[in-house]
């Protein structure tokens, strides 16, 4: 198995990617293939005494995505940059996975196209890992969609389960779908109608979900749109941030809280490796024919390591091919939503031309935002 590795891409590139590859390396034993400017990934590995017995080798990609750059703009003019070149070797099955710390943007518009999404799934999603207070749960979508349609919240929801059950070890995880409201009729048109299609699937689909109840681990899979993920992700960030900031002040305010600290930093390091973004190294991109691992932009060497060793898993565990079964099982929930959209349309003289706008626009699946930089 060889993962493929984009050494141009975050904010400590090509340092961190190259030192977190090596790790990888040595660590997991498993083949990586590092894209990017070919005389400054030599120049970094040469650090590392060991270099030569390590199975790294280096593919040579001309262009650099920066973190700003509009992904659509990048998709017309850099055709050879790190992260396309990649994701070519992923479909070219010269490599087994991708992983990026990269321009967000950039690695899904260049994902969808260049590995195009599985069968029966319109829109990938950006799966994370959040902590709660019974384990482990998953978020999606993260960020990659800002508009969703029924049958995408519904194929969100598929494919969390798949990776819930199949990665976090949950046997029959449980779904719930992200709204204003737990009763069955709150939520805008979208998610009411997504809530029948969910209750209707093989999941075990356990009702809308507050807020509140996301980091009570009430729910193994949280579904959402990409704009409310993002949100909710962002905020949970900021909160995170000053709850520690401001523990940290309370702590060195004088000798008593300072002993305090002492004794209970074992815990403080315990919960902090819990909530560290870098202990899972990246969140998955699923739902495209291949398997894809966004880091954060920030990620430091062990990220990365965890990151590729995320990848690895990813396809050991043969995710897409769970994913495929289980968006196969539903195909009869979605084609029924489906039909019943087509059913609901008045094909009258009257209200012909409306109608009709109306049929575009619940037919056809809306591309992909992509102006997506970050998640």
């Amino acid at each position: 198995m060889k993962i493929a590795v984009d050494a141009m891409g975050g904010d400590y590139a090509p340092d961190a990617i190259v030192e977190g590859a090596v790790q990888a390396a040595r660590e997991y034993g498993v083949g990586i293939i590092l894209t990017g400017l070919s005389d400054r990934l030599e120049a970094e590995l040469s650090k590392y005494e060991d270099r030569n017995e390590l199975p790294i080798e280096v593919v040579h990609a001309e262009d650099i995505v920066e973190m700003h750059e509009s992904p659509a703009k990048v998709l017309r003019r850099k055709k050879k940059s790190s992260i396309k070149i990649g994701l070519q070797l992923v479909k070219d099955e010269l490599a087994s996975a991708f992983v990026s710390a990269g321009n967000t943007g950039a690695v899904l518009a260049f994902s969808t196209f260049t590995l195009r999404p599985l069968k029966g799934v319109d829109r990938p999603a950006i799966a994370i890992q959040l902590p709660t207070l019974k384990g482990q749960a998953i978020l999606l979508d993260a960020g990659a969609n800002v508009d969703c349609k029924t049958i995408q919240l519904f194929q969100f929801g598929i494919m969390g389960h798949s990776f819930a059950k199949y990665i976090l070890g949950k046997e029959t995880p449980d779904v719930g779908l992200l709204s204003i409201g737990e009763e069955d009729s709150k939520g805008n048109e979208v998610t009411r109608e997504a809530f029948q299609m969910l209750k209707s699937s093989h999941i075990n689909f356990i009702g809308n979900l507050e807020g509140k109840e996301v980091y009570r681990g009430n729910a193994d899979v949280i579904v959402c749109d990409g704009f409310t993920g993002n949100v909710a992700l962002k905020i949970s960030e900021s909160l995170a941030e000053m709850i520690g900031t401001n523990l940290k002040q309370l702590f060195m305010t004088n000798w008593r809280t300072k002993l305090g600290y002492f004794l209970l930093k074992p815990h403080f390091m315990e919960f902090k490796k819990s909530v560290d973004h870098s202990e899972t190294g990246g969140a998955p991109l699923l739902g495209v024919n291949g398997v894809c691992i966004i880091a954060h932009g920030s990620s430091s060497p062990k990220a990365i390591k965890n990151a590729i060793n995320r990848a690895r898993e990813l396809v050991e565990k043969k995710m897409n091919d769970h994913i495929r079964e289980d968006i196969e099982s539903n195909l009869a929930v979605s084609k029924d939503s489906f039909w019943n959209q087509i059913k609901s349309i008045a094909f009258n003289s009257e209200k012909e031309e409306n109608t009709n706008d109306v049929a575009e626009e619940k037919i056809h699946p809306q591309k992909i935002n992509p102006n997506r930089t970050d998640f």
